[in-house]
């Protein structure tokens, strides 16, 4: 049987969300990340979206108490409880930990972490046309290698938390949206 409480990990451009809506069309479980949960909250207006509204409108960075709140707000609706994909959250081993915690308060367990490995060159070349097409002005080689930076500091270590608590698969993440899709399908199984 294949898993279905998943974490889809990897860099910017590594194709997390491409393969993610993938997985929901098979698998029938929803897609969580956390863009998705801080806006769902804001717009039902509760209490703890309220207060990620205060730092969202003010475009700060959402504290991870916040964000590990909403979290648990998504991950314990019903259409969760036969699995999920968790796409862009935690990005950091603090958040890893408190998702660690709130899934034992659940009572569920995280089956399988797929890390989508992509060279950096590949990611700069691949966001680099996303920008272009989406006519993201502000997306530049510059601004790229920083959220590279950025994602080398803080997401790449929960490569070293998730291979450590046996759940961690790695797949290439270069070649055919198909290709990379079957080699999740077999870490999945």
């Amino acid at each position: 049987m294949s898993a279905r409480r998943l974490l889809l990990l990897g860099p910017p451009g590594a194709g997390k969300g491409t393969q993610a809506k993938r997985l929901v069309d098979r698998y029938e479980i929803p897609q969580i990340s956390t863009g998705d949960m801080l806006r769902a909250a804001k717009a039902a207006g509760t209490e703890i979206g309220k207060r990620a509204k205060s730092y969202m409108d003010a475009g700060k960075l959402v504290p991870d108490e916040i964000v590990i709140g909403v979290a648990e707000e998504r991950l314990g609706q019903p259409d969760a409880a036969a699995g999920f994909i968790l796409d862009g959250f935690p990005r950091t081993v603090a958040q890893a930990e408190a998702l660690d915690d709130l899934l034992d308060r659940l009572g569920v367990k995280l089956e399988r972490c797929v890390a989508i490995a992509v060279p950096e060159d590949e990611l700069v070349t691949r966001l680099l046309k996303r920008a272009e097409l989406e006519g993201r002005a502000d997306d530049n080689e510059a601004s790229i290698r920083v959220r590279m930076n950025e994602y080398h500091e803080k997401t790449a270590p929960l490569v070293d938390h998730y291979s450590g608590r046996g759940v961690l698969v790695e797949v290439a993440g270069v070649g055919s949206i198909d290709e990379i899709a079957k080699r999740i399908e077999d870490a999945l199984n």
